[in-house]
């Protein structure tokens, strides 16, 4: 079960890259992970705060891959692995100096990914696509 979004951002690459990996910046701006601690190393953990409606859901995913100004992603489970896991990934892609298009999505595993996502899915994928409005508008102002 997988949720993809995309955003044509009018930045450079770089400074897409730095608002999105400037996590303890993440509560000054995005609307979907309100707080987030640490930092874009291969496996360093960070922790996550994420609004889905009306409820806050913390979790610690672990920093899978980093490629400066292209690409970054995470693994985070929830409870333990295998129940309920997310692959979030980020991806910069170069359109020119000063435009990129932002690949945003999740792919989901786990023995109660169909059920979760039955209900939270939808909500989800909308909270994505806040999120990259949001990393438009600061990129872009």
């Amino acid at each position: 079960m997988k949720i993809r979004t995309e955003i044509i951002i009018n930045a450079s690459k770089e400074k897409v890259w730095d608002i999105l990996t400037d996590f303890g910046n993440y509560s000054s701006w995005n609307p979907f992970i309100i707080q987030s601690k640490g930092q874009a190393v291969v496996g360093n953990k960070l922790t996550n705060t994420m609004k889905n409606g009306d409820k806050d859901m913390t979790f610690k995913p672990t920093i899978l891959k980093v490629e400066s100004y292209r690409y970054f992603d995470w693994l985070g489970s929830l409870w333990f692995k295998g129940l309920f896991d997310g692959h979030h990934y980020f991806e910069i892609e170069e359109i020119n100096p000063n435009q990129v298009k932002l690949n945003h999505g999740e792919n989901f595993s786990g023995i109660l990914s169909k059920m979760i996502l039955n209900k939270i899915g939808d909500q989800t994928r909308e909270n994505f696509v806040k999120m990259n409005m949001a990393l438009k508008e600061k990129a872009e102002g």
